[in-house]
């Protein structure tokens, strides 16, 4: 059987990074059947003292790469282990709420099980009357090996996201805090799963709806059977956001989601070739291709065939490198030159096969979204988003769209958060969302003006982190 084990064609490499890694910062090397909810009793490992660093994901194989004998034994969704872990914005300063990282049973595009990783993080202070509330955010890790997932980099002691090239993870950790200081529990995924599948979206849908399921699962998390879950995620971390969406009446339908909000949609994996294709985006791209490949070997074997020296070279020099490296790698590469293949390689049986089953829009999801998207994007093209929102609206979904004419990819991460966690936020009170679908076009989305008590809460809450103020519900009043 294939699965995670591969990692072992893939270790030495990315175990030199991170020895180097690690050394520099510590100076020497560190050692689908549905899980009904029934919170389960595994032992909850303590949290290391600080300032010991934790082991990269490498290094930690008992908890990130557990025996597929024990594995194969759960269900999807089902807890293998848990520990205790500190949280922290930058690898440094530390956030004031409780926080675990469990491993729990996932299931691959082949239907075999392989292990995964979430890290849960819950509010201080007594919950609030009425429904609890779930978060599931996918970060966008967008990255090809292990110590870039957000599991590890949100820990506290990491090796900091600005020297492993993680950063927008460890940035991410600014917009996390405004939903754990909204009083909702969170349950981050590394959905990317064990083998650092960037892009490969129906693998990370499974993942992330599993890390649901392992939450429901987790008792200290405090969730209640009337829990209300919400998913978000922007880029790479849309990817699982919205296949986790499409996945959820077939692959979980038991799970109580009442919204998903996602932005900068790559709808469809071949239009993003396309438009990086001699453009800036390349190297990017060109990590998803390496992504992609772990979990569809046959387009592995297409590109071992037909790649030319300068393509196996790039992809193997790109193999074990973070988000902001892959990104630097390599941009304004004309990616389908790297195929030995006359006209088009995207074309090719292979490639044309495993990038159609990547494509969103094959099943509508069964509960409101709230998609935006800049126009242009120079990463995500809007084209196949008008595409994806079409079909669902044909479908009878219900969808507000917003396509933002100011912004580009990465300052719309920034301007669509308000106005996502403000759409959020009403569904996870129980409001309904509009019946059928609604879009509009706006300048700027920052401008809206209902969003803005959202851009303060932010600042906020960012602002009681940095002073190490417990983020959460405030203490009752007798």
């Amino acid at each position: 059987m294939r699965g995670w084990k591969r990692h072992g064609s893939r270790i030495v490499v990315r175990l030199t990074v991170g020895i180097g890694l690690v050394a520099l910062i510590a100076g020497g090397p560190l050692g689908s059947a549905a899980a009904n909810a029934t919170p389960a009793s595994v032992p909850v490992a303590p949290a290391l003292p600080f300032p010991v660093p934790p082991a990269i994901p490498e290094f930690d194989t008992d908890f990130y790469l557990p025996p597929q004998s024990v594995v194969a034994t759960k269900k999807p969704g089902e807890l293998i282990a848990a520990r205790r872990v500190h949280v922290a914005a930058l690898s440094v300063i530390p956030i004031n709420v409780d926080a675990w990282q469990i491993s729990y049973r996932s299931t691959n595009t082949r239907g075999e099980p392989i292990p995964a990783v979430a890290t849960l993080l819950k509010p201080k202070g007594p919950a609030k009357p009425g429904p609890s509330k779930l978060v599931s955010w996918q970060s966008a890790e967008d990255s090809t090996a292990m110590y870039c997932a957000p599991s590890y980099a949100l820990q506290q002691a990491s090796i900091p996201g600005q020297l492993t090239g993680s950063a927008d993870s460890s940035l991410e950790v600014l917009q996390i805090t405004s939903l754990v200081g909204a009083g909702w529990s969170v349950v981050i995924p590394d959905h990317q799963g064990p083998e650092s599948a960037f892009a490969a979206g129906p693998l990370a849908g499974r993942i992330t709806l599993d890390g649901i399921r392992g939450a429901r699962n987790f008792a200290p998390l405090g969730l209640r059977d009337d829990v209300r879950v919400g998913l978000m995620g922007y880029s790479g971390g849309a990817i699982a956001t919205g296949w986790a969406a499409e996945l959820h009446s077939q692959y979980a339908p038991e799970l109580p989601i009442v919204g998903a909000a996602e932005g900068g949609v790559p709808a469809n994996i071949r239009a993003l070739v396309d438009l990086a294709d001699k453009n800036a985006a390349s190297g990017l791209i060109m990590a998803g291709i390496i992504g992609v490949s772990r979990e569809y070997p046959e387009l592995a074997r297409f590109l071992q065939r037909h790649m030319n020296p300068l393509g196996r070279a790039l992809l193997a020099t790109k193999n074990p490198l973070c988000l902001t490296y892959q990104a630097a790698l390599a941009p304004f590469v004309n990616i389908k030159g790297l195929v030995n293949l006359p006209g088009d390689p995207l074309d090719h049986p292979t490639p044309r096969k495993v990038l159609g089953k990547l494509k969103m829009g094959s099943n509508t999801p069964d509960f409101p979204m709230f998609i935006y998207q800049s126009n242009p994007d120079w990463i995500a093209p809007v084209g196949p988003v008008n595409e994806l929102v079409r079909t669902y609206c044909a479908d009878g979904a219900s969808v507000r769209y917003v396509r933002d004419h100011f912004s580009e990819h990465i300052t719309l991460a920034v301007e669509g958060f308000a106005p996502a966690i403000v759409w959020m936020r009403d569904r996870l009170n129980g409001k309904p969302a509009q019946t059928g679908c609604m879009t509009s076009d706006q300048g700027s989305m920052a401008l809206d003006p209902t969003t803005w008590r959202a851009f303060v809460n932010l600042v906020g809450n960012n602002l009681a982190l940095v002073i190490n103020q417990r983020l959460g519900n405030p203490p009752r009043v007798p």
